[in-house]
């Protein structure tokens, strides 16, 4: 086997059924996983274009999904259209698509280093281990040598933006340093007051063209349907074309099914308003009992614990019957400190009366110690 698999650390889920055990929570609200009712337009959309199962599907999508992609992007970040033919590309998912990018753009020789943020989703972390390279947490102390940049807005698991001067100051550094950063946007759709601001558009008011910069979103979160695996990578044309000859071989071409409802979806903006409309609903009811920050984005609340948050989740679990994530487990140790260390993140993915039972469960534990 590929000896670098050993360096994979086990998965934050994996860290939580030992800390917990496996018997089910009466709520869990520990895992990202939308459960706001998939739109009747997308599941219409995919049963009518079953046919297209017995086709072959193209690595490159459909003319109509790509250009569909491309008329959102333009619509959602005030941007001119990015060119549906070479500076968009379906994906099976943004996370198959950040995984695989690493291992596309990679040098296989191990000396490369990948920055993730930190606290962070650990695909970047296995993305750039099995790439061969060294992940860096945080901000490096050096910029010589990284070759591949993650950047999260809105973050996973905090909610925080990267703002224009951020990007401006990433940009920078890879014009110096010459690394390619690599947004994962996932999370854009869900929002409170201003809509986030997205790495292309950063690009655009800053007089930037696509240079070394691409991103990653996906139908997940934004239409409430993580079960078609449905997303794209959009931007730098150059590396989208050597991207998808990595992906020809890959054999990661989406159904003709699914491009097809992901044609709706990327197309309706009325189903994404209402989604957003019931997070904020959840957000309401469940901050003032939490006495906790709103995010600007995102549909997790990011709460620091009086106690070690691995023990925090346990108590929670065992004396209250709720569940959540150790924050500690989305973050790696630099000088010394784990910088989420101290939290949880509780995913708001239930219905309205479970994630304030749980809130409420959450506050008199908190009260307790």
């Amino acid at each position: 086997m590929n000896p670098l698999l050993s360096r994979l650390k086990p998965y934050p889920f994996e860290r939580l059924r030992a800390l917990v055990g496996e018997a089910p929570a009466e709520i869990n609200l520990s895992v990202g996983e939308p459960k706001h009712p998939t739109p009747r337009l997308v599941k219409d959309a995919l049963a009518s274009a079953l046919d297209g199962l017995a086709s072959y599907p193209l690595t490159a999508g459909t003319p109509e999904l790509r250009e569909a992609i491309a008329t959102w992007l333009g619509r959602r970040y005030n941007i001119p259209p990015t060119d549906p033919a070479t500076e968009v590309l379906p994906v099976n998912g943004s996370r198959e698509a950040l995984f695989s990018f690493a291992q596309a753009t990679l040098d296989p020789g191990g000396k490369a280093k990948v920055v993730c943020p930190n606290p962070f989703y650990q695909i970047y972390e296995g993305a750039a281990l099995l790439g061969g390279a060294t992940p860096i947490y945080g901000t490096p102390e050096a910029w010589d040598g990284v070759r591949l940049v993650y950047a999260c807005s809105p973050a996973n698991p905090s909610g925080e933006v990267l703002d224009l001067g951020a990007w401006k100051r990433l940009f920078e550094l890879s014009d110096r340093h010459g690394f390619v950063i690599a947004s994962d946007e996932c999370y854009s759709e869900i929002y409170f007051d201003a809509a986030p601001l997205g790495a292309l558009e950063a690009a655009r008011r800053l007089g930037r063209g696509h240079e070394r910069l691409v991103v990653f979103s996906s139908l997940s979160k934004r239409s409430n349907a993580p079960g078609m695996r449905s997303g794209f990578v959009a931007g730098d044309a150059a590396l989208l074309k050597a991207f998808r000859l990595y992906r020809t071989y890959h054999g990661s071409a989406m159904s003709i099914a699914v491009q097809k409802a992901s044609i709706a979806a990327w197309n309706d903006e009325a189903h994404v308003r209402e989604n957003r409309r019931l997070y904020a609903e959840k957000f309401d009811a469940v901050l003032p009992i939490l006495k906790a920050r709103r995010p600007e984005g995102g549909f997790y609340v990011w709460l620091r614990t009086p106690i070690d948050d691995a023990e925090f989740v346990r108590r929670l679990r065992h004396e209250y019957n709720v569940l959540v994530l150790p924050g500690s487990y989305l973050g790696r140790e630099v000088n010394g400190r784990n910088p989420g260390s101290n939290h949880v993140r509780i995913a708001l993915v239930a219905p309205l009366a479970q994630c304030v039972a749980a809130a409420e469960r959450i506050a008199e534990l908190l009260r307790k110690l």
